[in-house]
């Protein structure tokens, strides 16, 4: 599985039979919350409320093959381990919106995707007199709201919870290579048809691609995400694939490789969704976990929504 290392040995297999309950894009679109069931006492008999952090994130963490990661982004952003939760809201980036969100919804727990302070390892040093970040975290502190980072371990499942989660509401999982999940065999569809499906699944306005429009395509090499331009390039090297689609790219990296071998005269193009469109679904699994592992708790995914607009 790709996320940030190389298509080779260290590449995670990934597949799976669970299948996605919850149409992510559908609420991206329309600007609404998925809500999970709500139930005040869990099986167990105990009540919402004696729920903490750090239960439910060592719960998540042990179900991870290998345990506990170190280094890892996934660290505690804001609040306490243990803070009793009165709600949950998973993301994929713990916006001032989403903030503001789960404070409406009663929620003091976020579980998001992605970094809360604009860096990966949300290191603070350099923003502790910024004024933007002082009005963030004094937010949350102001309401007791706990941040978690989950990426390094869902990105570990079995299969990567992201990716299967993003196949799925493509409706690609059923071609993905059994042994590897990011390797996926269509039925031959031109570039145009495919980038058609994937806006209309995902819910995505516009994207940006290099290549022919009529280009037949049927090998696909899926990277969400943020690979990087040096994992984007060695993966399309292994698997010479017709189509890398990808989350985000850096424009001088990845782009320029797949143009230079269209000019060579290779069958290759490429697809950027966009880094929370590819990845969106994935934070969306959060709550059909959390719904299953604590009933009791009343856990809603907020889309953070992209950052950018197109003119």
């Amino acid at each position: 599985m790709i996320t940030g290392g190389e298509l080779n040995g260290e590449c995670r297999s990934a597949f799976t039979r669970r299948k996605f309950i919850y149409n992510v894009s559908a609420a991206v679109g329309a600007g609404l919350v998925l809500t999970s069931p709500l139930m005040s006492i869990a099986a167990d008999g105990r009540p919402a409320e004696d729920y903490t952090v750090g239960e439910v994130m060592d719960l998540f963490i042990s179900g991870v093959p290998g345990g506990v990661l170190s280094p890892t982004v996934d660290t505690l952003k804001a609040g306490s381990r243990d803070t009793k939760i009165t709600g949950i809201v998973t993301t994929m980036f713990a916006t001032i919106a989403v903030i503001r969100n789960a404070i409406d919804l009663g929620a003091n727990f976020i579980i998001a995707h992605e970094p809360t302070f604009y860096n990966h390892p949300d290191d603070t040093d350099w923003l502790k007199d910024d004024d933007v970040y002082k009005f963030k975290i004094n937010l949350l502190n102001q309401h007791n709201i706990a941040v978690w980072r989950n990426h390094d371990y869902i990105h570990h499942m079995k299969p990567d919870g992201v990716t299967i989660s993003t196949l799925e509401q493509l409706d690609w999982q059923k071609y993905a290579d059994k042994d590897t999940l990011n390797i996926i065999t269509l039925p031959p569809v031109t570039l145009k048809e495919l980038i058609h499906h994937a806006k209309s699944r995902l819910n995505i306005e516009r994207v940006r691609y290099v290549g022919d429009p009529l280009q037949k395509c049927a090998r696909v090499l899926f990277i969400p995400g943020a690979a990087g331009g040096r994992v984007q390039i060695d993966s399309i090297r292994q698997v010479k694939p017709d189509v890398l689609v990808c989350g985000e790219i850096q424009e001088w990296e990845t782009a320029e490789y797949v143009r230079d071998a269209l000019a060579k005269g290779d069958n290759l193009s490429l697809v950027v969704l966009g880094h929370i469109a590819s990845e969106e679904p994935g934070s969306a699994y959060m709550l059909r976990w959390l719904s299953e592992k604590f009933p009791a708790i009343k856990a809603t995914h907020v889309p953070s929504a992209n950052s950018l607009s197109f003119m």
